[in-house]
């Protein structure tokens, strides 16, 4: 690796001497999620309107199943599918966490989010921002960490699949493949601040 000769000679040890970060299979998690938010209601669960949207959504079997598993009680949903009543509170936690379930679900069963990402085989640009170093003591940064940026291709069927099956290890894989195109000081990428996907 590049740097001073023992200087965060373990990659591993990053956080010894304060630096801010994650692995790059979490900021992929998070780049992932921040996907599918971008892509749904963009009313506020607070307004009627935003209700009313993921009540429509959430107008099925499904729907309703998953408004049971976040603790809706059937005679809850009758009031509201009839508009005889408007969600309490708690309810609209509730509404709102099963409203993204089944989003997320029906992103990934109907193939949209692959889709979207393969770009019709033009892959998708991701910026990767390196660890936050501005906590860490002088003279014990690892130099030369800067923004950078690679266009990936390929990965995207196989990152989707592993997001959705929640398979940290299979994502922190995927990661590695993304960040060996880079250079040899490829490995100082595998922990980061954040990512972004051109999505």
């Amino acid at each position: 690796m590049a740097g001073s000769p023992g200087l965060w000679a373990e990659w591993g040890e990053w956080r010894k001497y304060n630096a801010r970060g994650l692995k790059g299979g979490q900021a992929l998690i998070l780049e992932l999620n921040r996907i599918v938010y971008q892509s749904g209601i963009a009313s506020p669960i607070g307004s009627t309107r935003g209700q009313n949207a993921r009540l429509r959504y959430l107008d099925s079997k499904a729907g309703r199943e998953e408004l049971r598993a976040q603790g809706v009680s059937d005679r809850a949903m009758k009031s509201w599918f009839k508009g005889k009543a408007r969600p309490s509170t708690a309810n609209l936690e509730r509404l709102d966490a099963a409203y993204w379930v089944r989003r997320r679900e029906n992103l990934i069963r109907s193939g949209w989010l692959k889709r979207h990402l393969d770009n019709d085989g033009r892959g998708r640009n991701v910026e990767i921002y390196p660890v936050d170093q501005s906590a860490v003591v002088r003279g014990r940064e690892r130099p030369n960490l800067t923004d950078r940026s690679i266009t990936v291709r390929s990965v995207w069927g196989d990152l989707v699949d592993a997001w959705a099956a929640q398979d940290a290890d299979a994502l922190d894989e995927i990661w590695d493949d993304i960040i060996t195109d880079l250079d040899s000081d490829y490995a100082a990428y595998a922990y980061v601040s954040a990512v972004g996907i051109s999505a």
